[in-house]
């Protein structure tokens, strides 16, 4: 079911290395910080729906989550969150930004043998700088065909990049650990696409894997894709 492979695409956060770790930690933080104002759950909730409501101006990444955390701060507090405590937040941001990157186990092999093979794209959404940054650090660039960094992992999306590829639904597999993102849009067009679910998933990313047709293929880790291509 392989042999017409041309293409194999993959995620970069929380699939090639670990990110949402980072936001989850960034989360308690500004917990503690609004805990003179609100409980942990309603300032986790209404940063939440803060983000939600900010995607489409200001996309996806760490500068969006800092500015939403800011704007979160201002209203629970009704804007007397002191300058200090904002300044902090800015500094869990710049923090973030500042990480080291950590290939998650099995990467490197699974892109050394697959680059022999096939040519390999990463195709990730975020900020641009940041996820140039990262991909820089990890050492994978020079195994990489493309990389393609989108303001959204759609359907729309997603055959835009095959057009540029120049590759048909049937010549191009999808790795990723967001069924919503990197999963569903790329069955949805025909092609084939490998899920590897990681311990942490943003909630905006989830799914009901309950009611999901098949059409993919699950696996526990990056190696396994070397058993199936």
């Amino acid at each position: 079911m392989m042999r017409n492979i041309k293409i194999v695409a993959f995620d970069a956060d929380d699939t090639l290395w670990a990110n949402e770790d980072l936001f989850r930690q960034a989360e308690e933080q500004f917990c503690v910080l609004l805990a003179p104002y609100a409980d942990k759950y309603a300032a986790k909730e209404e940063l939440y729906s803060t983000e939600i409501k900010n995607l489409p101006l200001y996309g996806y990444g760490i500068k969006a989550f800092v500015l939403s955390m800011i704007e979160t701060s201002l209203k629970i507090s009704g804007n007397k969150i002191p300058s200090a405590t904002i300044g902090e937040m800015i500094n869990i941001g710049r923090t973030m930004l500042k990480q080291p990157v950590k290939l998650l186990p099995g990467t490197l092999t699974a892109f050394k043998t697959l680059s022999q093979k096939y040519k390999l794209v990463v195709a990730t959404k975020g900020d641009l700088l940041d996820q140039e940054r990262k991909l820089h650090k990890s050492g994978l660039t020079k195994y990489l065909h493309h990389i393609e960094i989108m303001s959204e992992k759609n359907i729309r999306g997603y055959k835009t990049l095959m057009a540029r590829l120049g590759v048909m639904p049937q010549e191009f597999i999808m790795v990723g650990n967001s069924l919503k993102s990197d999963i569903m849009p790329v069955v949805k067009l025909g092609a084939k696409a490998v899920w590897i679910p990681y311990a942490l998933t943003w909630q905006h990313e989830n799914l009901n894997t309950g009611k999901l047709s098949h059409g993919f293929i699950k696996v526990d880790k990056i190696e396994d894709l070397l058993k199936i291509l």
